[in-house]
């Protein structure tokens, strides 16, 4: 590997650790401002399953934790399935955020408990989640596939928490950032798709094999 190279590498991964890094630091300043300051009362501003004030949430939940307990469980697979997103484009993090975000707040304010309120980054996270693992099947290249089964293997348990399972955890929140995951997969993974059909390249399966 030539010198430009490694630090065009080493520059790339500056980048991400700045980004990732950036907003765990955000997160974690809001949580601590919220228990120094606020004493825990801007956990209110969270998802109310169809009130009108809690159409604020939809926005403003996955930035809120119940505690630094909360937070914490949810900064590693936050960071691990985050850089795994960056590892092609780094604007794809955005994308999948944005709509695991808002499919998943919509989700939860239209079909959630009623007189609950739900906070946390728990659904961007399965949103993450959601996203590499069907990314493969969406894109059908060998390396989205490749990455699919990694994320199987390494984080497949996490499915399990689309269920309602334990009390007190939001596993609306968990289904609905799955499917907006699932949804940022067959958007991106079309369009990459199509991309390639105008290019003239072929999907996986149709490409011939050289000896």
């Amino acid at each position: 590997m030539s010198t430009i190279e490694t630090r065009s590498i080493t520059r790339e991964l500056k980048l991400h650790a700045a980004l990732l890094g950036g907003f765990v630091a955000l997160l974690w300043s809001i949580e601590i401002l919220d228990l120094v300051v606020f004493h825990g009362s801007l956990d209110a501003l969270g998802i109310r399953p169809r009130t009108v004030p809690g159409l604020v949430g939809i926005a403003l939940a996955p930035l809120l934790h119940g505690g630094v307990a909360h937070l914490a469980a949810n900064t590693l697979p936050f960071v691990g399935l985050g850089w795994l997103i960056m590892l092609r484009k780094k604007r794809d993090l955005l994308l999948v955020t944005l709509v695991a975000a808002l499919v998943g707040g919509l989700g939860v304010w239209l079909l959630g408990a009623p007189s609950s309120v739900h906070i946390g980054a728990s659904g961007v996270i399965f949103g993450y989640f959601g996203f590499l693992l069907l990314r493969g099947w969406f894109e059908r290249s060998a390396l989205s596939i490749a990455l699919s089964l990694v994320v199987g293997l390494v984080y497949g348990g996490m499915i399990w928490g689309v269920l309602p399972t334990r009390m007190g955890i939001s596993w609306e929140g968990h289904l609905f950032g799955f499917l907006g995951g699932v949804l940022a997969a067959r958007l991106l993974g079309g369009r990459l798709r199509a991309q390639a059909a105008r290019a003239g390249a072929r999907p996986l399966a149709g490409r011939p094999l050289r000896g």
